[in-house]
């Protein structure tokens, strides 16, 4: 009974926090091969105009095969810190200057004090975050002695090309867009480990929340620098989550109007941790925790004990935090409090 009522409860409260957005725009379906068509990829053909969903088939699975050349990057030679922000120009090009400057808010080792342990942490927010968000985990990490680099994602905050308000090009119902911003994700954090190392940081760290999770996944199976890591939020499969979510039911609504999940599923497995999950287990070394919660509406449970079911059955080294609230109250008290306490102390414990 107890049990009962504390579920209805909070998916009242998770389902009021999700909906309190009121400018969620379905917008148009498109395949948008463009994004796609400058990939160079093994076994890959040139899109020839035809049938854009077998092509976009085909690139995931050229890119899934070639991991380590789709996520292949080159590091830049603009980093400049400006104050507390670095910026540089994204190792992945777009059409708008302001998601190509990435913007990273940089919170260094406390006044007086020295970096001996030579550690820092790479913190990446969740879908649609602004500015502020996650500012108060970097400052517990930097409180703790262990800089912190808060990075913003493609097309979110300072990037978003306006008349934008919501980070919609990250994820959307455009296909080859969304994988676009995916990869120029991955080549952004491991830009950002460059200037760690080139700033003298040998132990390195990420945290990943929700759609930042994701992305701190696919960047970790391909660069072993990344030693301790959190991903906050888990799934197997991409495309799972934007069909059932509850934040992204504006995108399902233009995408079932041309796929079925299946389908998606086809087009959108290049961003799915489960397919780079015997890259990822290959690097034993590594100090992984995974956080999901038992009443997420936008993470649904199951496609987070899929996951967790494809990183024992591959021997990748974890611990695992089950919390019981959802997606959006894991960010509200008690909870927010309890999630920290689990991500800033498995860093501090793990690294370096």
């Amino acid at each position: 009974m107890l049990k009962a009522k504390y579920e209805r409860w909070l998916d009242r409260w998770e389902t009021d926090l999700a909906t309190r957005s009121t400018d969620r725009v379905v917008r148009p379906f498109e395949w948008g091969t463009e994004w796609l068509t400058d990939l160079n990829l093994p076994g890959l053909r040139a899109y020839d105009g035809q049938n854009p969903e077998a092509w976009i088939r085909e690139v995931n699975q050229a890119a899934i095969k070639n991991g380590s050349d789709f996520f292949q990057h080159t590091t830049p030679k603009d980093f400049t810190l400006d104050g507390e922000w670095l910026r540089f120009t994204s190792p992945v090009d777009s059409p708008y200057p302001e998601n190509n400057l990435v913007e990273a808010r940089w919170f260094p080792m406390p006044e007086g004090k020295e970096n001996r342990r030579k550690r820092a942490v790479i913190v990446l927010p969740h879908w649609n975050s602004h500015a502020e968000q996650h500012v108060a985990l970097c400052q517990g990490f930097q409180k703790l002695g262990i800089p912190a680099l808060r990075l913003s994602l493609p097309y979110h905050d300072r990037r978003m090309p306006p008349p934008l308000t919501r980070a919609d090009y990250a994820v959307s119902s455009n296909i080859g867009r969304t994988i676009h911003a995916t990869r120029q994700a991955v080549l952004d954090i491991r830009a950002c480990v460059d200037w760690l190392e080139q700033s003298g940081i040998e132990h390195i760290g990420i945290v990943g929340t929700s759609l930042g999770s994701c992305y701190s996944f696919l960047a970790s199976a391909y660069d072993k620098r990344l030693k301790v890591n959190v991903f906050n939020h888990c799934s197997a499969r991409f495309g799972d989550v934007v069909w059932t979510g509850l934040s992204t039911r504006h995108i399902k609504k233009s995408l079932e109007e041309n796929l079925s999940l299946e389908r998606l599923q086809g087009v959108w497995d290049v961003m799915s941790p489960r397919f780079y999950m015997a890259q990822f287990a290959k690097q034993q070394e590594k100090k992984n925790l995974f956080i999901y919660t038992t009443y997420d509406t936008t993470f649904l449970p199951r496609y987070s004990e899929e996951i967790l079911a494809d990183v024992k059955s591959h021997g990748a080294p974890h611990k695992l935090v089950i919390l019981p609230c959802g997606h959006y109250t894991m960010g509200e008290t008690p909870f927010k409090f309890i999630v920290g306490y689990h991500i800033i102390s498995h860093i501090a414990r793990k690294l370096g």
